[in-house]
């Protein structure tokens, strides 16, 4: 079992949720609850990285944000930050592969919100933070955790935009689903089973523990 790339894939999708939930409930909120001229335009962008094929969005990422690219260069040189083959970079790429799987499921609870609650609140005299915070958060929390496992469990199981912004480097890129295509390549199929079994069943206890959540809170309600 290679504990490291464990431990490298659970810092990533932790690092992941902690970026991705702030700007995933901004935007999938406005998006629930806004009517503008291209909205479909951006919802289309949203969606883009779940249709695109990994190893095309890896590249793409890898090149507009690779050493020499104009922002790989800037970054290097200001900050000597250094985003392709990093953990760096991983993060950069892991939030966005993972946008459509944070920002639709919040965009779906909010819809499902009634707007005349969020009136009645306005009436009340909450302000829009005691809104969110009192009514529609509340509400929407069965999005916001299901958003949360499959953020968490993609990022998990994740291979082609990995491998091709980070690479294959031990303890800073190699993640597990990285760790068991290297396993069946040298024939340690024993090795790969283990690991791929940790993954499938930490994927099933997420998501049926969201599913259990999910109808707790709905029974509650």
């Amino acid at each position: 079992m290679d504990w490291q790339a464990v431990r490298l894939s659970v810092e990533l999708a932790l690092v992941t949720w902690l970026v991705l939930l702030p700007a995933g409930l901004a935007l999938g909120r406005w998006l629930a609850t806004t009517r503008f001229a291209g909205k479909a335009a951006v919802e289309a962008l949203v969606v883009l990285p779940l249709v695109l094929p990994p190893t095309v969005l890896g590249y793409y990422l890898l090149v507009g944000l690779g050493a020499a690219s104009p922002v790989g260069a800037w970054l290097a040189t200001h900050f000597g930050v250094q985003l392709s083959f990093s953990f760096t970079g991983l993060v950069v790429a892991s939030v966005v592969f993972n946008i459509p799987f944070m920002v639709q499921p919040i965009q779906r609870a909010f819809e499902a919100i009634p707007r005349d609650l969020a009136e009645a609140a306005a009436v009340s005299g909450l302000s829009f933070w005691q809104t969110l915070w009192r009514v529609e958060l509340p509400l929407a929390w069965p999005g916001l955790l299901s958003a949360t496992v499959l953020t968490f469990v993609h990022t998990l199981g994740e291979f082609g935009v990995v491998l091709m912004m980070g690479g294959n480097i031990p303890g800073e890129t190699r993640t597990v689903a990285i760790a068991i295509y290297d396993r069946v390549q040298a024939f340690d199929l024993a090795g790969a089973d283990r690991m791929a079994l940790l993954l499938a069943g930490a994927s099933l206890v997420a998501v049926a523990a969201s599913f259990f959540a999910s109808a707790r809170l709905t029974v509650r309600r």
